[in-house]
């Protein structure tokens, strides 16, 4: 049976961790790579997993799942690209680091995957995002699969959406947790307890999401059902108009597109 090895222990390593444990992976087929030794004890507590040096955990396995910071990447492959072999998968999860810059500096035939996944993986919610370099097949992009799947869904993309869908949903939740923020404090402006106004508008939020997701209609048949003519919500939504949110979220996503596109040039 394969083993698979997760460099860095960070809060998304640590969720792919957890993700894989509830997935039912032997823990005796996971390997950690982590530095600090008070944060490998924490590791072999609380899931029972080997937590060893970047250097062994990447040698020992048959996929290594890099999660580090993008800025952190290159010293990290310099650290084991050694230890790296053909047939060998790389899985990274770094923001903005291409497959190209991955392949460049470990030895030739290392399949790599390029992964955009977001926080709500931590929940076990999560949307990742796939991308295969030139030495992936299926199968090593059904390996992936699997790895990212331990924690919500996962979508095959080619490489040149990967900046699109790191502004889409990589950075997502954190336009949705704007919003939330932005009605709670809307109804605490409007003579609602802070408490209340949070479950209302926290509910909604799910109840929303649960609709999109289960009911399968679009959007705008789901926002015309809540808007009746002439009514409350009718008058919200032009206000929304008036200000032009439709069209700031538009710029704010080709922001984080942008952002991303710098990122991988400046990697």
């Amino acid at each position: 049976m394969s083993q698979t090895a997760i460099l860095g222990a960070g809060v998304m390593g640590e969720t792919l961790l957890s993700g894989l444990v509830r997935a039912g992976r032997r823990v005796d087929r996971l390997l950690v790579g982590e530095k600090r030794p008070e944060r490998a004890r924490e590791l072999e507590e609380r899931y029972g997993v080997s937590v060893v040096s970047n250097v062994d955990a990447t040698r020992k396995a048959d996929t290594v799942a890099i999660v580090v910071k993008p800025q952190d990447m290159a010293g990290l492959l310099d650290e084991v690209a050694s230890e790296l072999r053909p047939g060998q998968l790389v899985v990274s999860l770094a923001a903005g680091i291409t497959t190209a810059f991955i392949e460049a500096r470990v030895p030739a035939g290392v399949a790599v995957v390029r992964v955009m996944p977001n926080t709500p993986a931590l929940v076990d919610e999560g949307m990742a995002a796939i991308a295969p370099g030139s030495h992936c097949d299926d199968e090593h992009l059904a390996v992936a699969e699997s790895l990212m799947a331990s924690t919500g869904k996962v979508l095959r993309v080619p490489e040149r959406q990967m900046d699109a869908v790191t502004a889409i949903s990589g950075s997502g939740p954190a336009y949705i947790f704007y919003v939330v923020e932005s009605m709670i404090e809307a109804g605490v402006h409007l003579g609602l307890p802070r408490a209340t106004a949070t479950e209302l508008v926290v509910q909604t939020v799910v109840g929303s999401a649960h609709m999109l997701r289960e009911t399968g209609s679009h959007p705008v048949v789901l926002r015309e059902q809540v808007t009746s003519p002439a009514g409350t919500t009718a008058a919200a939504l032009r206000e929304l108009e008036v200000h032009k949110v439709r069209a700031a979220f538009l710029a704010a996503m080709e922001a984080a597109r942008d952002r991303s596109r710098a990122l991988a040039e400046g990697s």
